[in-house]
């Protein structure tokens, strides 16, 4: 199905007028391999990033996005996330890695929800490759931990829900 592009401009605390298209619907033409086990909704909804990510951003995104969405009033709080605990690194480091693109300042989840929403962008596949890296770690926690064992390797599991595998299942 074809879908008109959608120009969308972003104002927010680490962007100013920065321009992309969507060019695809909403979860759909996503290339071959790239199967996210969770959306950014669902992701959003289950407690991630201390419930402090997009809070700023959120007119980016349709509302439906955050009708559900667990997000802290304040800093970053690890009790909203799903496992309780703190999974993620500081901005500082992936900067320091070159992990970060100045398209996508927030990183990979930024990335992923403007994938999700039908941007397509030159960085899709090095974003892609380095969603496929993260299946390692769904291979020790199926290697050391007991099916729905919460408590083993909580932070893995969190981590995985930052990349959208859906360790819940595991």
């Amino acid at each position: 199905m074809y879908m008109r592009s959608e120009r969308v401009i972003v104002n927010d605390k680490m962007q100013k007028n920065y321009v992309y298209f969507r060019t695809q619907e909403e979860g759909k033409g996503f290339d071959d391999g790239f199967t996210p086990d969770l959306s950014p909704i669902e992701m959003l909804s289950i407690g991630i990033f201390g419930g402090v990510y997009l809070r700023d951003c959120i007119d980016e995104y349709p509302e439906h996005w955050f009708e559900k969405a667990v997000l802290s009033t304040g800093k970053k709080d690890p009790e909203l996330n799903f496992f309780g605990v703190d999974a993620s690194k500081p901005l500082a480091y992936w900067r320091e890695k070159n992990w970060i693109h100045p398209e996508d300042p927030r990183g990979w989840f930024q990335w992923y929800c403007r994938y999700y929403s039908g941007r397509r962008h030159e960085d899709d596949k090095r974003q892609i490759a380095r969603w496929k890296a993260m299946k390692r770690h769904v291979a020790q926690l199926q290697k050391h931990c007991t099916r729905y064992d919460f408590g083993c390797r909580p932070r893995q599991r969190q981590a995985l829900l930052h990349w959208a595998y859906d360790s819940r299942s595991l």
